[in-house]
């Protein structure tokens, strides 16, 4: 026997219609097909109570998980906006990252770094150490306005020896213009500016930008 295919046609009104681009049942399109679930229902066989409660309990969770996502979108905002804020407000405070080393590997040639001097410089001395603290390297600092200073090093001991590959520590003993000992160390700079990349802030500390992520500590400068 054979079996004939049936096409059952159903034309929708344009008033039926539900826009919803992104193919997401939400409450409001759910909403529509409840009431037209009611409408064609036979008067005779209406929908079960227990189904109706049911609807109408998926319809408040749906709306309440709408909700949820409404919230924390703005939460989301809020904190960026906060976050953007917050780093703006650090600029001309003091970042500090709390690394206090230069790292030199065989294939380096010379490093440059950055101190930071609170105060005008009368005189003093840069010291390069290794881990045990032996000072292995000087350079002499003569009169100076304060702020950030670069140095260049070329990877020699105080004997013109190529130093090994290792870490060294960065510090720094100088007397200001009124007679004041002070001391400064590498990590430690003002924050000059930021900047936002993708919505992360790197703030400008010494000749370069880092992510706040790697900054440990903000203070203001007692100077």
């Amino acid at each position: 026997m054979a079996v004939t295919s049936i096409n059952n046609n159903v034309t929708a009104s344009a008033s039926d219609a539900v826009y919803n681009p992104k193919s997401e049942l939400d409450k409001d399109a759910f909403m529509k097909l409840f009431l037209t679930q009611l409408q064609m229902q036979d008067p005779t066989d209406p929908m079960d109570t227990d189904k109706m409660l049911e609807q109408t309990a998926y319809l408040s969770t749906m709306e309440m998980n709408q909700n949820m996502k409404t919230t924390l979108e703005t939460l989301e905002k809020t904190l960026n906006q906060n976050s953007e804020l917050g780093a703006i407000s650090a600029i001309g405070k003091i970042g500090d990252t709390g690394y206090r080393y230069l790292n030199v590997t065989d294939e380096d040639k010379s490093v440059s770094f950055d101190l930071f001097f609170g105060d005008n410089i009368s005189s003093g001395e840069v010291q390069i150490k290794d881990k045990n603290g032996n000072i292995v390297r000087t350079f002499p600092l003569e009169a100076h306005d304060g702020g950030v200073l670069n140095f260049e090093w070329d990877l020699t001991d105080n004997n013109g020896n190529k130093v090994p590959s290792d870490s060294y520590e960065v510090v720094a003993e100088y007397t200001s213009a009124d007679g004041k000992n002070h001391s400064t160390a590498l990590g430690a700079y003002p924050i000059e500016s930021v900047r936002f990349e993708n919505g992360t802030p790197y703030a400008k500390l010494g000749s370069s930008y880092l992510p706040f992520s790697e900054i440990k500590e903000i203070y203001e400068w007692q100077g």
